[in-house]
């Protein structure tokens, strides 16, 4: 029989300690928004105005988790469970030497959503999801007859943290009209390079004649070599 595999929220405490937090039961659903900001460009005349990509917006995740402590008696002594719950409600509460509430990172298991999407936006593949606790809403349903809270359902949004050197890294972009770097490849040829940085590849002279890039035979690269990729408008 396959064991079960519980989802965890990895806490990143300021203290530099690592926790892991399993949810009592695994939820039944995961709900994610991700969203790209717009901005329209009105030219008078036009049928419709003209779109432009400002930014990303973070992704948000919303879980629902189940509590319950009545397995332990519902009568006097009864635990409560606001001894699992409090676990999850601290996270959105402020660590005094960081300033702010924790990093978090949901886990689950390697088929996260997102695992699976392709190299033609960068290197943005994941098995979880690092963010930070953005709210926790709790409804408490089941008391004992001393009015200690015995179960509980906790909506969990969590907000999408990422680091601006991790987004370069995942993002790889690749703009022509920036300046750009290349390590030479075995077999790479200058046409070859441009196509890929400018979608030309008879702008390989610019590279070429580029003065950083000191070439002696531009169609003899020597793998390994260094270049730089001037920008082209």
């Amino acid at each position: 029989m396959q064991q079960l595999q519980r989802a965890i929220l990895r806490v990143n405490w300021s203290s530099g300690e690592a926790e892991d937090i399993s949810v009592q039961y695994n939820p039944s659903e995961l709900s994610f928004q991700k969203g790209a900001q717009i901005a329209e460009i009105g030219i008078p005349g036009l049928d419709s105005p003209l779109l432009q990509f400002i930014r990303g917006q973070n992704e948000k995740l919303t879980v629902e988790l189940f509590f319950d402590t009545t397995e332990d008696g519902m009568g006097a002594g009864a635990t409560s469970v606001t001894t699992l719950t409090d676990r999850i409600y601290e996270l959105v509460k402020i660590e005094p030497d960081r300033h702010a509430p924790p990093l978090c990172t949901f886990v689950w298991n390697d088929r996260f959503p997102g695992a699976n999407v392709s190299s033609h936006v960068g290197n943005q593949r994941r098995n979880h999801f690092d963010c930070i606790v953005e709210s926790v809403q709790q409804k408490f349903t089941l008391f004992s007859p001393e009015g200690v809270p015995l179960r509980a359902t906790l909506n969990v949004t969590l907000r999408e943290y990422k680091t601006l050197d991790w987004q370069l890294e995942q993002l790889n972009l690749n703009s022509p009209d920036r300046r750009q770097s290349h390590v030479v490849d075995r077999g790479e040829t200058l046409a070859a390079i441009a196509a890929k940085h400018y979608l030309r590849p008879g702008e390989w002279r610019r590279i070429a004649d580029a003065p950083e890039n000191n070439l002696e035979d531009p169609r003899r690269l020597v793998p390994g070599t260094f270049l730089i990729i001037p920008p082209i408008q």
